[in-house]
């Protein structure tokens, strides 16, 4: 029990530090923030660096994807399942409100820097189990964006990660200076807007379909 509770505070410590110094902070640092006296507390729990990480971002995965597929079944039930903004919705409005209701802080944050990782590559993670839902967003994503070509929707649904969470990372900052309440609709739903905009924006004639 006690080593649980050490890993989680651990957890809890490196989004922190990961979100306000980037990847790199050291370890010893996290051991402490984290209350352990013993400054190779994160080799113990977690074997390395990106062993850290990687458990970090699975740490709101399971909540996260339980209030996503509650919203698909929704969108299934109402005929409107392959729907961008739908899609859209169910993917981002999970991650603006129930990491913080489990008392994240640095949430976003720490995804905007960990961005590149290999623990949150798409390529690499949609098959893990616990990302049901993530994929099957994505795969009717590319269905509901069939009018683009596919090279065009690759490059799109890739980009996806990084300007979501560069979105969501903006947004939680003014939350954390009190510039915008954490509740507010008008930036969800426009943060919502402008990632179905980038994914349906028209081709324009210098972009060839092919490439």
């Amino acid at each position: 029990m006690a080593s649980a509770d050490a890993r989680e505070r651990i957890i809890v410590a490196a989004e922190r530090l990961i979100a306000e110094h980037g990847p790199e902070v050291p370890l010893r640092d996290i051991a402490t923030a984290a209350g352990q006296r013993n400054n190779s507390a994160v080799q113990y729990h977690f074997g390395s660096r990106d062993g850290l990480i990687d458990a970090v971002a699975e740490h709101r995965i399971a909540d996260l994807e339980q209030h996503r597929l509650e919203l698909l079944a929704e969108s299934e039930a109402a005929g409107v399942a392959q729907d961008v903004r739908v899609l859209v919705s169910a993917l981002v409005i999970p991650m603006l409100t129930v990491p913080y209701e489990h008392g994240a802080t640095h949430y976003a944050r720490f995804l905007e820097q960990v961005r590149t990782h290999s623990a949150l590559a798409a390529d690499t993670n949609l098959d893990r189990a616990g990302r049901a839902a993530v994929r099957l967003i994505i795969i009717r994503l590319d269905r509901a964006l069939r009018d683009l070509s596919p090279a065009v929707r690759r490059r799109r649904l890739r980009v996806l990660p990084t300007v979501l969470f560069a979105l969501l990372a903006d947004r939680e900052r003014a939350v954390c200076a009190g510039d915008l309440p954490p509740d507010d609709p008008h930036s969800a739903a426009e943060l919502v807007d402008l990632i179905v905009g980038m994914l349906t924006a028209p081709v324009s004639a210098a972009t060839s379909p092919s490439r």
